[in-house]
């Protein structure tokens, strides 16, 4: 019987281990944006476009 106490109170604190390391995550930012990280290299020439020039119609004028 004395063994169902013993389990019990090591996953408790199993538990409350992982809820620390949860909230600890959640504080120091882990979590902020989880959807740009995954789409950025889709997007990475929009970020850095600049004004867009044609090379050929430079030599031209």
């Amino acid at each position: 019987m004395y063994i169902i106490f013993i389990l019990i109170a090591i996953s408790v604190l199993v538990a409350a281990g992982f809820l620390a390391a949860f909230l600890w995550a959640v504080r120091s930012g882990q979590y902020d944006d989880d959807y740009t990280p995954a789409v950025r290299m889709l997007f990475e020439n929009e970020f850095n476009a600049g004004p867009k020039t044609d090379k050929l119609s430079q030599k031209q004028k």
